[in-house]
């Protein structure tokens, strides 16, 4: 498993939304490529960029932040938002994303997932995130009323090996890991997932290592790497321990 940090670009800043409020936003950063830097000298393996502005506006919009990125940190990255076309895929891709990763439009168009499964195979990831034990699409702003463990296994049926599961509920609270999620979720997946969501502390991460699911590959975290509640080295430790 692998510590990999997020950084979520909201009108060219790094920001953590709660729980998926456009509305409840902090800053941490003016230039995303700082956090950046930030993670890849404290050791980080990979890094997660979602862009905001794309999520809401159904398109990228901070390309250049992410040719940014990819150029100065030299990390694998793989980014989300706004990608509901093949050619918002492909701009990622050529922006230095190793991987894309759909939300919404694998859901609604079928299409277009069937085409991106074909095109990307393990450079394409879903990403699954929920509220309240369904889906939320949209930006986080509409619940589509499917389970999460159909709305996997439909998707899996499809060709999609890669996943992130978001706990949109726990995101930017701090307040833990959803452990019964990631359960299921593990039970549900054909290939491999990352965790997100509520992450706080050392014991967190631990208590998700010790779950021993090998299908979940490594944990996204956010808000607690900004607010220094540990290292990136720290946490790749507490990942790492049998």
């Amino acid at each position: 498993m692998i510590l990999v940090p997020a950084i979520d670009i909201l009108e060219g800043a790094t920001v953590r939304l709660t729980r998926g409020s456009f509305a409840e936003r902090r800053v941490y950063d003016a230039d995303p490529v700082q956090a950046a830097l930030r993670w890849q000298e404290a050791g980080a393996r990979a890094l997660h960029v979602v862009d905001l502005d794309g999520a809401r506006t159904g398109e990228p919009v901070n390309l250049e932040h992410v040719r940014r990125i990819a150029r100065t940190a030299g990390l694998p990255i793989q980014v989300g938002g706004g990608l509901r076309s093949l050619k918002s895929i492909e701009q990622v891709l050529e922006a230095g994303a190793q991987r894309a990763v759909l939300g919404t439009a694998a859901l609604d168009d079928l299409d277009l997932l069937d085409a991106a499964v074909e095109r990307l195979g393990g450079r394409l990831v879903v990403s699954v995130d929920v509220r309240g034990g369904r889906l939320a699409t949209r930006g986080w702003t509409a619940d589509v009323g499917v389970p999460v463990e159909e709305a996997i296994r439909r998707l899996g049926e499809r060709g999609v090996r890669r996943f992130v599961y978001s706990s949109v509920d726990r995101d930017g609270l701090l307040g833990g890991p959803d452990l019964e999620a990631a359960r299921k979720v593990a039970a549900a997946v054909r290939g491999t997932f990352l965790y997100s969501g509520g992450v706080s502390s050392l014991e967190d991460l631990r208590a998700l290592a010790a779950l021993r699911q090998v299908n979940l590959s490594g944990v996204i975290v956010g808000k607690a790497l900004y607010e220094e509640r540990f290292s990136v080295a720290q946490g790749q430790e507490a990942l790492d321990q049998p």
